[in-house]
């Protein structure tokens, strides 16, 4: 019984932690979880059909063991197989190669086919080798498959909240594997003799490929950038990057979009974290700097626009929340978001729905910047969450929403838009040069397009230059803001499909080599 508590763990652990080996280079989309949970039944299927035959074949206990103790050893090179060719996966993702990165990715996935139909055959031999007659059968069986389920309730639970934080995806795989080798060890021992103990070079041949693949960081920086910090946390894959001109830059995962940029003297970069600051001027004119006051961020990252704010309005007080405490940690080491350098902030570790709930308004400006490219969170686009930020903004406040597009395709932008509106009288547009990024302001009022240029003319003398340039930008990218024919709701938000068929139908127009030419 205990080994089979140990597969159930096993394959459940090793399960969780395939997400988190290939969210590092792909992202953790449902497309992705549907791709790694599909596989997985389906080779833990193959397992239970090929397992109850074997058994009938050979009904011995040392066959038993000796099946987990090889399912251990597979489930363990996994990662260390894996990790050069999501190496190159990184760089092709990085560089829009297409066909490597998809070819990469099945690649992983054919990684898990013999370890996990190994781990499902466990269930059907331990009931064929527990059950002494069909009269037991069931009760045998019963309490054999609730057993392994426990196994695999805890195999869900510990690498996500526990073991892949503290010890990362390649030593929880390590981890789960040893304990699963170690019971098949002893169980082969047992049962077959010390000449069991032959398989003590599994563990070698482990450790041997562990220190041979596992240096170095899993995605290289890129040229003219220096790595100065790698994490991996529950939620992210983390990077920290330098250029030779001090901006260092917030990587995650796949490492598609810089998520914060810091240099200790500038605070401008003309992307899209500066046209936050626009929000409050598409207020009628002249609105007065002095009444921005309060301020929340969903999706603070590092603290780049928090950063900006703080510049802007020396008193302003910033929530900001962040769903990865590892990345606020990560902001307050090398992104200037420790309170001696940006006492305004108040960060805050949690969901972004969830935290924002809990908090008192009201707020001049609410920004949702959660992207994790190229998905924004389906619960962060709805129309009962703009309700819940509305009832928490000032009577002058706006919610400012970052969106992705393609040049051709502006579906998703124009889903929110339309959402938006079904709370908010007005929604403006712009457009953020040189990149695939939409700005969404919606305003408490009836405004116009018009009032942030009036906002413009009628700033005061001694406004600081980094808004004077944010406004003049935001003013030169402005664009009509389309209402489309979808309205997310709680109910229904197909986020991901809609911008799975926007990516796959920039990758066929092209886009691929546009981004390489770009680049």
């Amino acid at each position: 019984m205990v080994a089979v508590f140990t597969a159930g763990m096993s394959t459940l652990a090793i399960e969780m932690s395939a997400s988190r080996l290939l969210g590092s280079v792909y992202g953790a989309s449902n497309l992705i979880w549907a791709n790694v949970i599909g596989l997985i039944l389906l080779y833990l299927a193959a397992g239970y059909f090929i397992g109850g035959r074997w058994a009938d074949r050979s009904p011995h206990y040392r066959t038993f063991y000796r099946i987990l103790v090889w399912g251990a050893f597979l489930c363990a090179l996994v990662p260390l197989v894996a990790r050069p060719v999501l190496r190159g996966a990184a760089t092709a993702v990085a560089g829009s190669e297409a066909g490597l990165a998809i070819g990469s990715f099945i690649s992983v996935l054919i990684l898990f086919a013999v370890p996990i139909t190994l781990l499902g055959t466990a269930s059907p031999f331990a009931i064929r080798l527990a059950v002494p007659s069909v009269e037991n059968v069931g009760r045998t069986s019963g309490r054999i498959y609730a057993i392994s389920t426990l196994g695999s309730l805890l195999g869900t639970f510990l690498p996500v909240l526990l073991f892949i934080p503290e010890i990362g995806t390649t030593g929880t795989f390590m981890l789960f594997s040893g304990i699963l080798f170690v019971i098949g060890l002893i169980g082969l021992v047992m049962h077959g003799g010390t000449r069991g103990l032959i398989m003590l070079w599994m563990p070698v041949v482990i450790i041997v490929l562990l220190f041979l693949v596992s240096a170095g960081p899993l995605r290289a920086a890129s040229a003219g950038l220096t790595l100065l910090y790698e994490d991996e946390s529950a939620y992210n894959y983390i990077q920290v990057l330098e250029d030779g001109a001090g901006n260092r830059y917030l990587s995650l995962n796949e490492g598609q979009g810089v998520h914060s940029q810091y240099h200790p003297t500038q605070y401008g970069y003309g992307r899209t974290w500066d046209f936050f600051l626009t929000g409050p001027y598409f207020n009628a004119a002249p609105h007065d700097p002095d009444t921005v006051q309060r301020v929340a961020l969903i999706g603070l990252a590092a603290g780049t626009i928090a950063r900006q704010y703080a510049h802007v309005y020396p008193n302003v007080q910033i929530d900001g929340i962040e769903i990865d405490p590892d990345i606020i940690a990560a902001g307050e080491r090398y992104f200037g978001m420790d309170t001696a350098e940006l006492p305004q902030l108040n960060a805050i570790a949690g969901d972004g729905r969830y935290a924002f709930n809990q908090l008192e308004g009201p707020y001049d400006m609410v920004g949702i910047d959660a992207y994790r490219p190229p998905y924004i969170p389906w619960h962060l686009t709805t129309v009962e969450y703009f309700e819940e930020i509305r009832s928490k903004l000032a009577d002058d406040g706006v919610v400012v929403i970052n969106a992705g597009r393609t040049d051709s395709d502006r579906r998703l932008v124009d889903a929110l838009t339309a959402t938006m509106l079904e709370v908010f009288p007005t929604v403006h547009a712009m457009d953020v040069p040189a990149s695939f990024n939409t700005i969404l302001v919606a305003t408490m009022q009836p405004t116009a397009d018009a009032d942030l240029a009036a906002n413009l003319a009628a700033l005061p003398a001694a406004t600081p230059q980094l808004l004077r340039d944010t406004l003049a930008l935001g003013v030169s990218s402005l664009v009509p803001a389309q209402a489309g024919n979808v309205v997310f709701t709680d109910d229904r938000a197909p986020v991901e499909t809609l911008v799975d068929s926007l990516v796959l139908n920039f990758l066929l127009g092209g886009g691929a080599e546009q981004l390489q030419a770009g680049g």
